[in-house]
């Protein structure tokens, strides 16, 4: 059943308090003020072909769409030295098959006017021919129909009078009316994503929804969408949502910064998988208006998180040929899991390597609901690696370590460094249930204001989700080109043609989504954005209009220089090209209401000492290819203002921190804990 997963998390919370929820969930429910999903299960969906068999309507002459597709997708997600030898690009699959795209003739132009009518007759015969293949949905991605959606329009018409005569019924979907977006290729990709994934998922979320609200909840499901926005799932672009997980600590740490006033941070998420990085600067994350989703680019905007595969159930293994130790790129996962897990698996991963090191308690797992087998890992290390390098087993352990931890460290540099900044400028928050056991080595040598990770880093990512007001966002394409010295009645008039009836469309939209899910428009926080580059740049940046309308020249100028104040933060004032003229290409709008959130409570300074029972022993530990007698520490009793003093270990029921030797860590009073 859908809502299994979400009904068990529940329990496995209130366990904490000794509450059995089960029994209480009647009592406890009516009382809860929201309920926040977010994972990639529809993303899962599209990975895996699952989803609704979709049927596309396209332009005549642009059949072939998804076989020819856009040249980025032949290489992207590639490593750098695959995109660098051609020999190794390779179209993808079509995202569906040739005979279910269907073209039709008519012509909308560039300039919003209708260049070739619409044959409507072959709109009839295209939709007859995808129902006779047994279509589930009909995606209908027409040229400029950003601008004038009048013929997708006229299809859908034409579409649900060929089903009424057939007395047969399936979805239409318009990109004029889910993505009215530029760059074809990836608005035809969002379309199907949303037609063959999102929808079906919709179905899912609203069984969860069901079983909640039986039990009393009084609200509907909330959805994190992937530009960190929570909206209910009633929403009609839910393609948003389909992989809002990786995203949730990047909303978190946004949520610190307005109590902490810390305006940079890397954001480092380390699981069993994946390592996630993202950025936030100035007290907002980097976002994405096209995001890579299996080697297919996708017209969804999203915060900026640059992931690469390291993760602690990443495989250990030899390479026969070179001897050298490898790592991964293929993972254990949850099932079967580490060697340690006892479940099957016999390839040692990473975890297993930190387990027979003594950095991790075999007993304290999940708070001690998996017994780890030491034994057993201890073998595998032993037998598939140190005995084949002719090495002791704790060396190849600590090899590991400090392999994931250097391979880390590059991917913070590079995601840094590419951009053009340093991590003088930013403070580092480490994440995931993995990453406090790391961050000391994956921080190493790199010149951060701070590094800090947190008691509930295993559950950072749910406490940034749920920290997130309710947020539509809200894009649409345009053409405005303002020539440098243009006069102020050239600049009123591309205001007030071309930005002015945008936004008010985008407004339109808002206000009608918003009473469709029952909020209050009247309470909504509402602001344009444009997008704004210089003249034949590839690359615009997201500006916040200081202005809702363009009503006179000089409004005009102050969204020109709220561009170009944003340009010089981004990038430097050397680079400013005022002569080249301003482009604006695309414009966007966000709708938000307050919702409740998580309280972050500041909390007084106790003494450096630890008190006694946060105490919980001594344990070997093995570290610069020697043994320590490592003090163990019990996270949830440490108190502001304590201090620990490496080598030392810091429990909780669903993280590690392991503090080497020479370094020390320091709880605040929010509770963040600092390592110097």
């Amino acid at each position: 059943m859908d809502w299994i997963c979400i009904w068990e998390s529940l329990k496995d919370a209130f366990e904490y308090w000794d509450i059995d929820f089960e029994k209480q969930a009647g009592n406890i429910l009516p009382g809860v003020e929201a309920i926040v999903y977010s994972g990639t299960s529809m993303m899962n969906v599209l990975l895996t072909g699952t989803g609704k068999k979709v049927g596309v309507i396209t332009q005549r002459g642009d059949e072939d769409v998804f076989i020819h597709e856009r040249s980025r997708q032949t290489w992207t997600g590639y490593s750098y030295q695959d995109v660098l030898h051609h020999v190794t690009h390779h179209h993808n699959r079509p995202l569906v098959p040739r005979r279910l795209v269907k073209g039709v003739t008519g012509r909308i132009d560039m300039f919003s006017m209708e260049a070739i009518p619409l044959y409507e007759h072959e709109v009839e015969r295209a939709v007859e021919e995808l129902l006779d293949e047994g279509v589930e949905a009909i995606a209908v991605s027409l040229w400029y129909s950003y601008l004038n959606p009048m013929h997708e329009l006229r299809v859908s018409e034409i579409a649900q009078e060929v089903m009424q005569r057939r007395g047969q019924q399936v979805p239409v979907y318009l990109s004029s009316q889910l993505c009215p977006i530029t760059r074809e290729q990836p608005r035809l990709n969002t379309l199907v994503l949303h037609a063959s994934s999102a929808e079906p998922g919709r179905e899912q979320l609203f069984g969860i929804e069901s079983k909640l609200q039986g039990s009393g909840y009084r609200y509907p499901l909330q959805i994190v969408l992937a530009h960190g926005g929570v909206t209910n799932i009633r929403y009609p672009r839910l393609y948003e949502g389909c992989f809002s997980g990786p995203i949730g600590g990047l909303l978190g740490v946004r949520y610190l910064e307005q109590e902490m006033g810390i305006g940079n941070w890397v954001c480092s998420d380390m699981g069993g998988t994946s390592f996630d990085v993202g950025l936030i600067m100035s007290g907002e994350p980097v976002m994405l208006r096209e995001v890579v989703i299996n080697r297919r680019l996708f017209n969804i905007a999203t915060l900026l998180m640059d992931t690469i595969g390291a993760g602690t159930g990443m495989y250990v293994t030899i390479d026969p040929i070179t001897r050298r130790i490898t790592v991964g790129p293929d993972s254990a996962g949850a099932d079967p899991g580490p060697v340690s897990y006892d479940m099957g698996n016999e390839v040692p991963t990473v975890m297993d390597c930190m387990l027979i090191m003594g950095i991790l308690n075999p007993d304290n797992y999940l708070g001690g609901k998996l017994k780890l087998n030491r034994e057993k890992a201890l073998k595998a290390i032993k037998e598939r690696c140190a005995d084949v390098l002719g090495v002791d087993p704790y060396y190849i352990a600590e090899g590991v370590y400090k392999l994931i931890n250097s391979t880390m460290k590059e991917h913070i540099r590079a995601v840094l460094y590419a951009r053009g900044f340093s991590p003088a400028d930013y403070c580092l928050l480490s994440y995931g249930g993995a990453g406090p056991m790391h961050v000391a080595g994956y921080t190493e040598g790199l010149p951060f204001k701070g590094v800090a990770t947190l008691p509930y880093a295993a559950a950072f990512s749910s406490f940034g989700c749920a920290a997130v007001d309710i947020s539509h966002r809200y894009q649409k394409s345009t053409t405005v080109m303002i020539h440098h010295g243009a006069d102020d009645a050239f600049k009123l008039m591309m205001g007030q043609l071309m930005l002015n009836p945008g936004w008010e469309e985008l407004e339109k939209l808002a206000q009608a989504d918003f009473v469709a899910e029952g909020l209050p428009w009247e309470q909504a926080n509402v602001r344009q954005i444009a997008y704004v580059r210089y003249g034949s740049q590839m690359d615009d940046i997201e500006v916040p209009s200081p202005v809702s309308r363009i009503n006179s020249a000089e409004d005009m100028d102050k969204l020109i220089a709220a561009f170009e104040d944003l340009y010089v933060k981004v990038y430097a004032g050397v680079a400013k090209h005022p002569q080249a003229g301003y482009q604006i290409f695309e414009l966007g709008l966000t709708a938000t209401i307050p919702k409740v959130k998580p309280k972050l409570v500041k909390r007084p300074l106790e003494g450096k000492d630890p008190p006694q029972a946060a105490i919980k022993g001594e344990r070997e530990v093995y570290f610069n290819s020697e043994w320590h007698k490592a003090v163990i520490y019990d996270m949830d009793q440490i108190r502001p203002g304590n201090e620990i003093e490496g080598i030392a270990v810091v429990e909780a029921p669903a993280t590690t921190f392991f503090i080497p030797p020479g370094r020390r860590a320091r709880m605040d009073e929010w509770l963040l804990i600092w390592l110097t």
